[in-house]
């Protein structure tokens, strides 16, 4: 049995750096806290609701490993956060001893170093979201998917569809549609169409499917009727691929600038690959995470509602791909790294430089973020810049060298440039709502949520209760 080095269970931690750091500055983990902290209020953990509203945007898995997550910690930032980082881990994980089967350690290595470090990966695995969750199993059905190819045991196809179902109900179709396509396109590039058929149409896997899919859509039509689903598969799956929701709209090529910024500081390796088409799609599992990515890029790039994150949905695949290149000159190992740090530690200047030419209610807040960001900020990532520097001046290059660079850079993005971004946006709301003198919300109490929510005689849940000023 192979050992997993040390460097792997580092990795494994990197999704709980900074967990609780920044407050709750995105729009969606607001949307998905409060949906978890309304299940308390109404006593109703089968149903979501949003400012009293039933909330249809996602299935129920995440706010059930939220609603654990706070009964068993406490509200806060941390703990709703907690099953995006416990599911970030395994992801990485999953990554790790897939790619060490089908190649070798360094290659496993590289593959988990990527996921756990890459600079837009790092913001979904510790935002309280389901993005990380979805991840984690449109990776182990793909590669369970992959291992049932090559190895044909039906073992693989049952784990594979399980995780498909587990998926569903993390944020519905999109867990099917992604690993179905991959090896759709994997057969017919091989022309060898039965085998998709086989695996996708096996009457025993699609039961357990089923099986752990299907009740809480049964339950949710009988207790909502139509509503749930007009609202979930029609407005939140199919008009957001056809209309722009909530202003997230961009052009075609949208994804073609997020895909080399998220991957910072590796985007060498991307590159790298450019320039190796042909070995790629000549090897049978680089042009499977290939195709998977190729196609969740093109998906959504026609989408009408486009958010950075959804193209993280094809990589698991592109990690494929990346470690597949045997070599990394120094240039593209140091050349993306230097332009991020220094854009980073050159942040208040050009927000300074930018000022002027900016709407008003932007110049306000670049002229906030600009006095955010103090001389730490920019010591922090100048020291990046030139450890870099030196690096490419002196040659070195290396395994180490790369596990060296995205690590420094994970614990930066996660204990500087977050927490400033997060203070930003969100302190002074979070600062006015501890000195509110009575709340209703159960993080404004003292106690734990266990004596906060605590059920009644009749067995309903007690959600509300007067609370003391918690002083500034």
């Amino acid at each position: 049995m192979r050992t997993v080095p040390w460097t792997v269970w580092l990795l494994l931690a990197v999704p709980f750096l900074g967990l609780g750091s920044a407050p709750l500055f995105d729009l969606d983990e607001g949307a998905f806290t409060a949906a978890t902290t309304e299940m308390f209020l109404r006593g109703d953990f089968w149903s979501t609701y949003l400012l009293g509203e039933p909330r249809t945007d996602k299935p129920i898995l995440i706010y059930w490993l939220q609603a654990a997550s706070i009964w068993a910690l406490g509200p806060s930032e941390w703990a709703f956060r907690l099953p995006s980082a416990l599911a970030g881990s395994a992801w990485i994980a999953l990554t790790f001893l897939f790619v060490q089967r089908v190649a070798d350690p360094g290659r496993a290595l590289l593959a988990a170093l990527i996921i756990a470090t890459a600079a837009g990966v790092s913001v979904i695995l510790r935002a309280a979201t389901a993005d990380a969750l979805l991840n984690l199993w449109l990776a182990a059905s793909a590669y369970a998917a992959w291992l049932w190819l090559a190895e044909g045991h039906a073992r693989w196809r049952y784990l594979g569809f399980a995780a498909m179902a587990l998926g569903f109900l993390t944020k519905g179709p999109v867990a099917v549609v992604v690993p179905a396509a991959a090896v759709f396109l994997w057969c017919v590039s091989r022309g060898e169409w039965r085998r998709f058929f086989r695996w996708g149409l096996s009457p025993g896997p699609i039961a357990l499917f089923l099986l752990i899919a299907a009740p809480w859509f049964v339950v949710q039509y009988l207790r909502e009727g139509a509503t749930f689903f007009e609202g979930f598969f029609l407005k939140h799956n199919l008009s957001r691929y056809d209309t722009a929701m909530e202003g997230h709209r961009g052009q075609y090529f949208y994804y073609l600038w997020v895909v080399p910024l998220s991957l910072l500081p590796h985007t060498g390796w991307l590159l790298a690959a450019f320039t190796r088409a042909r070995q790629v799609w000549d090897d049978p599992l680089q042009r499977f995470g290939l195709l998977w990515f190729v196609f969740v890029l093109v998906f959504f790039s026609f989408s009408g509602t486009k958010l950075p994150h959804y193209v993280y949905y094809g990589y698991g695949g592109l990690v494929l791909v990346l470690v597949g290149q045997t070599h990394l000159g120094r240039f593209l190992t140091f050349i993306p790294a230097l332009l991020w740090f220094a854009l980073l530690a050159a942040l208040p200047w050009l927000l300074n430089a930018a000022i002027p030419n900016l709407r008003p209610d932007d110049r306000l807040l670049a002229m906030d973020f600009g006095a955010q960001l103090g001389g730490g900020f920019v010591a922090v990532f100048a020291v990046l810049f030139l450890a870099n520097l030196y690096g490419l001046l002196r040659g070195h290059t290396g395994q180490r060298v790369i596990y060296w660079q995205g690590v420094t850079a994970a614990l930066a993005f996660a204990w500087v440039l977050l927490p400033a971004v997060g203070v930003l946006l969100q302190d002074p709301i979070r600062h006015a709502g501890r000195v509110v003198p009575r709340c209703v919300r159960p993080w404004s109490c003292t106690g734990s949520i266990r004596r906060a929510f605590r059920p009644m005689p009749d067995g309903r849940w007690r959600g509300v209760r007067r609370c003391r000023a918690i002083s500034p």
